[in-house]
């Protein structure tokens, strides 16, 4: 597909009348596990001189933003991690939320990178200056960083996504999102209205039940959940991961082959793979039929499009829930909410004291990917090349007129059950190109916009066969599909495929140049 024309009139463009000193070579946005990767590759492959921007005041991004009760990582933690520094004392197949921070914050000061680190870095914009070839990075502070090249390392899931209900803003009880958990609020005997049933709310809703005294969980969108076979790893095991050359490894690669075939590869190779799938929901919805008991509930709770649409979960705790004589599933759609309840579309009103969003994040939404504005040549800002041209990026890496501009989870990045094999594959890519322009003497790198067409186009050949087109994904509401009807979450390939093309895509895909 060719890249479409894009007015830049009303665009933002670096201007600079003076050779601007560059601060430092390289600037990485970002310090979760994307942004570490970023930095202990970097310092790995020699180079040394970047910094790490991150609003916050802390390292860790999804597990340092997220504290909600029950919070755990939802593929098995052994390939939870990354390859070159394994942990041998997860406490759980499945590790709670803390020991995932408590890991980032080790990997951080193992590696050297805590000196690299830029805290309380609010970026709002970053732009490319063609006179002089640096990227000026602004922040909400006033302050600007230059440097020659720029790498965002931002996840989907940063900015929270609120309902656009009417009356949300009148409510005069306590509110509050999921990703931004107010643990001052004592919900003991309160009256809860629970918006979402996805894979936040499924870890979030069986811890805090027990100390309610009502809860209505009001649900847009059932979620394919499997049986999760949860357990505390034993001490034996963690002494032999310890001490035993190779078996965490071993066990690593035994347990990431599973997860990507349930999570990723039956909903990539859907028409290869549609019997696996119907297998899948037949293990769910026998699941859910094993857990409750009231048999209008089980259908309510049976989703209605094909396995892998949404994001699938692991639960055994969440389905029992609505056992309980306090719990209400509400499947009737919220018509208002005034200053003390939730009203449905039926008429019926139920007062509740807190109400809690489990609605997600913003994904794939204009200005949301990354979170501050990015302004290539010509003043050309990339959400709007994604809005004229669809969400794209050359090996999920870099885009069209975006020079000297990484990106470690761009379009089409993910397509492993872990982040983690994505984020060793993009940094591999970031310094290979890198270490091209050193040895052509060169400090521009952009990639050929016949090579990001090229890789496009086998994206869409590909896309036909995967879930999102050739399943039934109409009534799943998915942050896979975007306003554009592609599912740039996901990149139709295996995890294997992904790792050779990082190591081995040809040089000739990117335009090198010696600029002042």
């Amino acid at each position: 597909m060719a890249l479409a024309a894009v007015d830049t009139t009303k665009e933002y463009k670096e201007q600079s009348s003076a050779a601007p000193t560059i601060d430092h070579d390289i600037v990485v946005i970002g310090c979760g596990f994307s942004g570490l990767g970023t930095g202990i590759r970097l310092l790995k492959k020699g180079f040394g001189d970047f910094i790490i921007l991150e609003k916050a005041d802390g390292v860790g991004g999804t597990w340092r933003d997220n504290t909600y009760p029950g919070l755990a990582v939802d593929v098995p933690t052994i390939t939870y991690s990354f390859g070159f520094e394994q942990n041998p004392d997860w406490s759980n197949l499945y590790a709670p939320g803390p020991e995932l921070k408590a890991y980032a914050e080790h990997c951080a000061k193992k590696y050297g990178i805590t000196a690299h680190l830029r805290y309380n870095c609010d970026v709002t914009k970053t732009a490319y200056d063609e006179e002089h070839n640096v990227w000026v990075t602004h922040l909400a502070d006033g302050r600007t960083f230059t440097s020659r090249y720029l790498v965002s390392a931002t996840g989907y899931l940063t900015l929270p996504q609120l309902p656009d209900i009417e009356g949300i803003e009148s409510f005069k009880g306590k509110k509050m999102h999921t990703g931004r958990w107010d643990h001052s609020h004592d919900l003991t005997d309160e009256r809860v209205g629970f918006i979402g049933t996805g894979a936040t709310a499924i870890q979030v809703i069986p811890e805090i039940v027990p100390k309610l005294k009502s809860l209505d969980v009001y649900q847009r969108t059932p979620i394919w959940l499997l049986p999760k076979k949860d357990m505390p790893i034993p001490g034996w095991l963690k002494k032999g991961f310890r001490y035993v050359p190779g078996l965490q490894r071993v066990a690593r690669t035994i347990m990431q082959v599973f997860t990507d075939a349930i999570m990723i590869n039956g909903l990539v190779f859907n028409k290869q793979l549609s019997w696996m799938i119907k297998w899948l929901e037949k293990v769910c919805i026998k699941h859910i039929r094993s857990q409750v008991d009231d048999p209008e509930i089980q259908e309510k709770l049976i989703p209605k499009y094909d396995f892998g649409c949404k994001r699938p979960s692991f639960t055994n705790k969440f389905y029992p829930v609505f056992n309980r004589e306090n719990v209400e599933l509400v499947t009737d759609p919220i018509e208002r909410i005034t200053e003390t309840s939730v009203v449905t579309e039926s008429g019926k009103e139920r007062e509740i004291d807190t109400l809690i969003f489990g609605t997600g994040f913003q994904v794939f939404q204009k200005g949301s990917v990354p979170t501050f504005r990015v302004y290539g040549l010509n003043g050309l800002e990339i959400s709007d090349f994604w809005e004229e041209n669809r969400y794209q990026a050359f090996e999920g890496a870099t885009v069209p007129q975006f020079p000297n501009f990484f990106m470690i989870m761009g379009p089409y990045s993910v397509c492993t059950a872990s982040y983690f094999g994505m984020i060793e594959t993009q940094t591999r890519h970031l310094v290979r190109c890198l270490k091209a322009a050193e040895k052509r003497n060169a400090n521009y790198i952009e990639v050929k916009k016949s090579a990001n067409d090229k890789n496009f186009e086998k994206i869409q050949r590909r896309t036909k066969y995967t879930i999102f087109q050739a399943g039934n994904c109409g009534a799943s509401n998915s942050y896979y599909i975007d306003r554009h009807g592609d599912s740039p979450f996901i990149r139709p390939s295996t995890s294997l495929e992904q790792w050779l093309t990082s190591v081995f895509f040809s040089m000739d895909n990117y335009n090198f140049k010696s600029k002042s």
